[in-house]
């Protein structure tokens, strides 16, 4: 005896078997990008462009040592005063200190006593050619009367000499002496203070060091592998670490013949103007030598990528995704305030290359 089964129960029961075989052909999701979007990624058309190789030498400024003047006190005494600071600009003539001594008494004592040795001499030699005349003084007694007179004179002519010399006057009072300045410059470097005792030439210290610094001297320490780039008057570049947007040019002015055995260099000079005094005394430096020429490709320091032993950059590909190029690469410069980076391999004139944001595209761990 057969069964009957209601339609509408027919149809209930074919959709629960028809539902679950439809859901298991679903539409499945999209497919996950293996690469980031390129959202601050910047490229740039890469040219081939003609680059120099530099050799850079450490250098410093210094000022001319034919320039540079150490003011010594002249005499012992006490220190009243001090009239100049470092880097202080000075003139010809301008008081650099003040300094009261009593050796000037001792020499003014010295320079009358001559006075009175050449009066008495004078007056002996007067008489003695008198006697000469009426002979009753020999010829001989006469010519030792002579040299008397004539030492005597000598004698306060070297006491004038050591007044003027003191910085005084003949016929001064005064024990205070003026040093000044012999030349027009900068102050370098001070050595004393007011109230301090100054000795005698023998054993003082410098009270101050002035140096003429319209020209200084560029003095670099260049190793000894690299001579052969480096040649009296050879043009160079001197990038002063102080100002780096400042550019000076110049010759070598002379290589020097010595080498240090420590360190193995020599001593380059290159000779600079320095009207305004912008370049002071012991500045770092460098003094940069051009080489060979040769053709390289020039591009950002930003695009180029470092991965262990790797360099490389990122290429766009027609498929609108980004490729990894391995370069390599040269020396890196500044140009236009810009930290450029030569790329020697791996690139060709005209390509794409992702500039700036190439490490947002580096491949994620699990990828």
């Amino acid at each position: 005896m057969k069964t009957f089964v209601p339609r509408t129960e027919s149809l209930l029961l074919l959709s629960l078997i028809v539902a679950p075989l439809t859901a298991c052909k679903s539409t499945p999701p999209p497919a996950v990008e293996n690469q980031p979007s390129n959202v601050g990624v910047e490229t740039s058309i890469a040219h081939v462009q003609q680059s120099t190789d530099y050799l850079e030498v450490p250098a410093r400024v210094s000022a001319d040592p034919s320039k540079v003047v150490h003011i010594f006190p002249p005499l012992s005494g006490r220190m009243l005063g001090l009239r100049v600071l470092p880097g202080q600009e000075v003139k010809k003539g301008d008081v650099i200190a003040q300094l009261q001594s009593s050796d000037i008494a001792a020499a003014r004592s010295d320079f009358e006593k001559a006075k009175i040795e050449v009066i008495r001499a004078d007056r002996a030699l007067t008489r003695g050619k008198l006697l000469l005349q009426h002979d009753v003084l020999s010829q001989a007694d006469y010519y030792e009367l002579e040299a008397t007179a004539q030492a005597a004179h000598s004698e306060l002519e070297r006491a004038r000499q050591r007044i003027h010399e003191l910085g005084f006057a003949e016929d001064g009072v005064s024990d205070e002496v003026y040093l000044r300045s012999p030349i027009s410059g900068v102050v370098l470097d001070i050595g004393s203070a007011a109230g301090e005792m100054q000795r005698s030439l023998d054993n003082a210290n410098a009270i101050a060091t002035i140096a003429n610094i319209d020209t200084v001297w560029i003095l670099g320490d260049a190793f000894e592998r690299d001579l052969s780039s480096v040649k009296p008057g050879r043009q160079v570049e001197i990038r002063i670490n102080a100002f780096p947007d400042l550019k000076l040019t110049g010759h070598i002015d002379n290589i020097g013949d010595a080498l240090d055995p420590t360190t193995r260099t020599l001593k380059l000079r290159v000779v600079l103007p320095n009207p305004r005094h912008t370049l002071k005394t012991d500045m770092f430096a460098t003094i940069r030598i051009p080489g060979a020429v040769r053709n390289a490709v020039i591009l950002p320091a930003t695009a180029v990528l470092h991965e262990g032993d790797r360099t490389f950059v990122f290429i766009p590909n027609a498929s609108g995704k980004f490729d990894q190029r391995t370069v390599t690469i040269g020396r890196t410069f500044d140009s236009g305030g810009v930290r450029n980076i030569e790329i020697l391999t791996g690139l060709n004139d005209g390509e794409k290359v992702v500039t700036v944001g190439g490490a947002l595209l580096r491949p994620t761990s699990g990828e």
